[in-house]
């Protein structure tokens, strides 16, 4: 009987994110130069919108592959909370604020889980990274990220400010950030300990959604937010009672007159398992209570 050698597939192609990676990504390992657009998260992005090949497309796979793994792994013995809300959330702003309190109230009790950007998702994931702290800790940071309201038109000040300010916290609570090289152009916050990214984004928003077993927050947000709500709400639609999640809209006025997502969902839950986990409410200490 002949024996057939095992095949091995070698990938050879300039990505700079190795496609055999095994392991989440710190922030300092995606923010590892200066300036920005040297760094390994601008290089991987950039190489993904030039590429095109056979061995790239492969290579992303590979490396999607691999982050799917490491992420099983690091969620298995936690309980996941999301929260999902605007990327134009500004820093110094009250919505920048009261999402990272948010964060702040969830991580005392849950990890949280963010899609791993700017705005409401940095601020999020700060105030998780802060749980554990004392009071002042938050206050104090968010005065300093104040003085650089957004990364454009500077990512490197964005940057900088984040590590000042993370130096209120030199032991933070472990959160998770779930960002996707096809938004590149918007640099992964540097609050999240722990960083999913993905090349593919419809791979992201699916898992991201499916590994908050303890509920999802969705706060004030557009057309990505309001994909999120239906794309959860589904999931629930389905489920068995003992596998709904609750799903928690904060800001009624908002929900219901600005984009009125909240009567299609209440409608939709009528009737389903997931009627009784389908919640507005107008603070985020109600968010908090209910999750």
């Amino acid at each position: 009987m002949r024996v057939v050698p095992e095949r091995v597939v070698v990938v050879r192609d300039s990505s700079p994110a190795d496609p055999g990676r095994d392991g989440l990504y710190s922030p300092d390992e995606l923010h590892d130069a200066t300036p920005y657009s040297e760094s390994l998260d601008a290089r991987a992005f950039a190489w993904a919108v030039e590429q095109r090949s056979p061995s790239s497309l492969l290579s992303r796979a590979l490396h999607d592959e691999g982050i799917d793994q490491a992420l099983g792994r690091w969620c298995a013995p936690r309980d996941l909370v999301g929260v999902m809300g605007g990327h134009a959330a500004l820093r110094g702003s009250e919505e920048y604020a009261d999402a990272a309190r948010l964060g702040r109230l969830l991580g005392a009790a849950h990890t949280v889980a963010t899609g791993g950007g700017p705005g409401a998702m940095e601020a999020a994931n700060l105030g998780a990274s802060l749980a554990g702290a004392e009071d002042a800790a938050l206050d104090e940071a968010l005065a300093v990220l104040a003085a650089v309201p957004t990364f454009a038109p500077s990512i490197d000040d964005w940057v900088a400010s984040a590590r000042r300010a993370k130096e209120a916290s030199p032991d933070p609570t472990p959160s998770l950030g779930v960002p996707t090289w096809h938004f590149g152009r918007e640099p992964p916050n540097l609050f999240a300990t722990a960083i999913a990214k993905y090349f593919r984004n419809a791979q992201r928003e699916a898992i991201l959604l499916q590994i908050c077993d303890a509920g999802i927050v969705f706060l004030p947000g557009a057309g990505g937010t309001v994909q999120e709500i239906f794309q959860d709400a589904c999931e629930n639609y389905y489920a068995t009672e003992d596998r709904v999640a609750p799903m928690v809209l904060v800001g009624r006025r908002y929900w219901t007159e600005t984009l009125p997502a909240w009567p299609l969902l209440r409608a939709l839950a009528r009737g389903r398992a997931m009627e009784a986990h389908v919640h507005l409410v107008d603070t985020i200490e109600e968010a908090a209570e209910l999750v």
